[in-house]
């Protein structure tokens, strides 16, 4: 397997801990070229996916200083389209699924851990449906359940109260979409969520569209009664007026291993809310997790 190294970067640590410190990779084999970066250590593998239309590097900043700490071999990609990764297969969220699950099974020993926030907890909760060889454990973080605008049931409750001009930073095209995507209403996270918007490769906008859009957006088996019985986290915005929390909540009856969160003065950017939060319930998702592979059989 041959990679393209690029230079090691630190990324900032939003929680106060240690920096981590990544090296950029991208496979050079057609069929799976998804950019990722990687931490150095060597541990258990978790691999975490973007929220649509964001980078690895936006994902980096809203994991690591939840993952950070415990040896795990952090990883974080590039979906098709999205940051430095080509447009390369059918703008379909099938065909994402399925290039994800093709680089899993090139890249790693299976089942790893998958995290990944809105679209990317979507397509984790997927794979863990078809792939369910290939996860170990599901963390969760606002993720998307039905993709269809019109059936998610979101919060009716008027949003919190927030400091005079809290979105002036922001250009005027993204004070409606903050409005109904923030709990946590400050100019400093307005200001963080900005620089995760912004950081990464500038991805495929017109992939992007065409995958929004089309016929392809929702999964085949979105409402297959699939039960996933690994450790799940699942972590939600009390105050997310994008997908909400309730639905959520039904979902849980796929998860027989699962922990529900609801977080109040959270929304749909929940990583970049209220990161100390996030470590403390990642944490013990992942004390879960070690607990499953210390009884679970060994494979022969």
């Amino acid at each position: 397997m041959t990679h393209t190294a690029f230079t090691p970067g630190i990324r900032p640590d939003l929680t106060g801990h240690e920096t981590l410190e990544h090296t950029a990779i991208s496979s050079e084999d057609a069929s799976m070229n998804l950019a990722y970066d990687q931490s150095a250590d060597t541990g258990p593998a978790v691999v975490c996916l973007p929220m649509f239309s964001m980078s690895r590097t936006a994902t980096a900043t809203a994991f690591s200083p939840a993952l950070a700490g415990v040896g795990l071999r952090e990883i974080y990609l590039d979906l098709p389209g999205h940051g430095d990764t080509p447009a390369h297969c059918p703008p379909t969220s099938q065909s994402v699924l399925d290039t994800v699950c093709a680089w899993l099974d090139h890249h790693l020993d299976a089942p790893v851990l998958l995290a990944g926030g809105s679209y990317g907890a979507y397509l984790a909760a997927g794979i863990a449906r078809q792939r369910p060889d290939l996860v170990a454990g599901l963390l969760l973080v606002c993720p998307g359940v039905t993709i269809a605008r019109h059936s998610r049931n979101l919060p009716d409750e008027p949003p919190l109260g927030a400091p005079p001009a809290w979105l002036d930073a922001a250009p005027a095209a993204l004070h409606a979409h903050l409005d109904a995507a923030l709990g946590h209403r400050t100019p400093t996270v307005v200001a963080t969520v900005l620089a995760a918007l912004n950081s990464g490769g500038p991805g495929d906008p017109t992939f992007q569209q065409e995958l929004q859009s089309g016929p392809g957006y929702a999964l085949p088996d979105e409402t297959a009664e699939v039960v996933f019985d690994g450790p799940v986290a699942v972590i939600t915005g009390r105050q997310d007026r994008i997908v909400g929390y309730a639905d959520q909540f039904r979902a849980m009856r796929h998860y027989p291993r699962g922990t529900y969160t609801v977080t109040d003065a959270a929304g749909h950017y929940l990583p970049y809310e209220q990161p100390t939060l996030l470590r403390s319930l990642s944490q013990d998702w992942l004390r879960r997790t070690r607990d499953q592979a210390q009884t679970a059989p060994r494979r022969p």
